[in-house]
């Protein structure tokens, strides 16, 4: 079995990123953060979700 590789995410640091993630959802928000298994720390995060309704993420989830 081959060894899974960590994402190449260092050129997104401190960058403001459109995340598309399951369920029709995408989430805007800086890079501040990320690890080997794809866990991402984004601030200033505002989700859109499919219908259009938008959230403003506070804090941690």
């Amino acid at each position: 079995m081959s060894k899974a590789h960590p994402p190449e995410l260092k050129k997104f640091m401190d960058k403001k990123l459109n995340i598309k993630l399951n369920g029709g959802r995408n989430v805007i928000g800086i890079l501040r953060g990320f690890d080997p298994f794809m866990n991402m720390v984004v601030d200033e995060s505002l989700e859109e979700k499919k219908d259009g309704t938008r959230h403003q993420w506070d804090g941690c989830y």
